[in-house]
Parts: C-alpha cells; sequence; structure tokens
C-alpha cells in the first residue's frame, strides 16, 4: 500500500460524525490527498448492503447472516474504493472498520472473535490500518449527548445492555491489537478534536 489507511471506531453517538468531519476541514485545509469512506458502505454495492444491515424492520436477521453482510460490504469496499486510493498515494479515513464487526458482532452478539477473523481474513492480512483511533465514551454517556438512540437505527435501537458489552468489546481488543489508539471524547467537540491531531501527528500520519 502506497497512501496510509486510517480507521474511527466507538459505541454509537461517540461522535464519529462530528470528529471526521472535523479531520476533513482540517485536512482539506492543508491541501493533504485523502479521501473519506465509510463501512458498512463506500461503493455503490456496499451501500446496498448497509440498507439492508441498518434497516429497522429486519428484525428477524439472524447474528450470522449481520456479520456476513459486513463481511461482504468490506470486500467490496476495499477492492472498490480502499485499494485504489491507497495504491495511488491518498490517505484514506474511514468511518468504521473490521475492529467494528469484533466488538459488535464477536463480542456483544457472541459469536467469537475467531469467527469474526476467518470471515475477515482479507481485510486483516491484506488491508491491516495503519492506525485506528477508538474515541472512548461510555455507551450510556454517548447515548445521553446524543439524547437517544435513532429510532430508525436497527443497530442503535438493541439496548443499552447490547452497547455495554459492545464498549467492553472494544476494550478487550486494545491489547491484541496495538495499533488501536483510545482517544478520551468526554470533554467538547473540539477538545477531541485537537486529541486526534496530536494522535496523526504522533504516528507520522499527518505532518
Amino acid at each position: 500500500m502506497k497512501g496510509k489507511f486510517i480507521t474511527f471506531e466507538g459505541c454509537e453517538g461517540s461522535g464519529k460524525s462530528t470528529q471526521l468531519r472535523l479531520l476533513s476541514e482540517y485536512l482539506t485545509a492543508r491541501g493533504v490527498d485523502f479521501i473519506m469512506t465509510r463501512e458498512p458502505g463506500g461503493s455503490g454495492i456496499s451501500e446496498d448492503i448497509r440498507k439492508i444491515i441498518l434497516n429497522g424492520k429486519n428484525t428477524e436477521m439472524c447474528d450470522e447472516c449481520e456479520a456476513l453482510l459486513y463481511a461482504a460490504a468490506r470486500i467490496q469496499h476495499l477492492k472498490q474504493t480502499v485499494a485504489p486510493a491507497l495504491d495511488c498515494g491518498k490517505l484514506v479515513i474511514c468511518d468504521r472498520y473490521v475492529h467494528s464487526s469484533l466488538a459488535y458482532q464477536g463480542y456483544a452478539r457472541g459469536l467469537g472473535t475467531e469467527y469474526i477473523e476467518d470471515i475477515n481474513k482479507i481485510a486483516l492480512e491484506k488491508f491491516n490500518p495503519d492506525l485506528t483511533v477508538f474515541l472512548d465514551i461510555s455507551p450510556t454517556d454517548a447515548f445521553k449527548r446524543k439524547h437517544g438512540a435513532d429510532k430508525n437505527d436497527r443497530m442503535e435501537q438493541l439496548g443499552i445492555a447490547f452497547h455495554e458489552k459492545v464498549y467492553e468489546g472494544y476494550k478487550r481488543l486494545l491489547p491484541l491489537y496495538p495499533r488501536i489508539c483510545p482517544i478520551d471524547c468526554g470533554g467538547t467537540k473540539e477538545q477531541t478534536h485537537l486529541n486526534v491531531i496530536k494522535l496523526l501527528k504522533d504516528k507520522n500520519i499527518i505532518n
């Protein structure tokens, strides 16, 4: 990979969208050649899969189906969007990646990390992020900040107990994946943004 691959992780309501917007504005102002993308999504087919996964009406979806849909969307996204951008030397910044699957489906759903790693082998072996920024805030505080869960988002509607398990899953991933770096985002969005920029500079991702 000629370019650099950065991913952002966090529980629902952790502020990823805000931080990615602020980072995009920062990089654009400095002339950095980058793309912003997301998972599930980031390409035509992957966006179609995203609609299926997050559709609040799909309450009968089994856990294995959910995990496999995420993996399918991911490989299409990598082939169609991420790989070409990296080959061109761009900085690729992605809202969620395989670590979301490990935390959500592996830990919170109880499918196990080995199962998730197995169905995401290509992602883990060929497209391992140079850095993963984990926005560290508990689900209770996050949902309080965003004034509750989105009624149209199937994942957000799974309840606080589920999201606490997701948060625990992320915490368990930290010692296993040393490229995951937690950022305390309990302060203002501006403070969190400054912490993100400092981390990216410290890790030589940006100048």
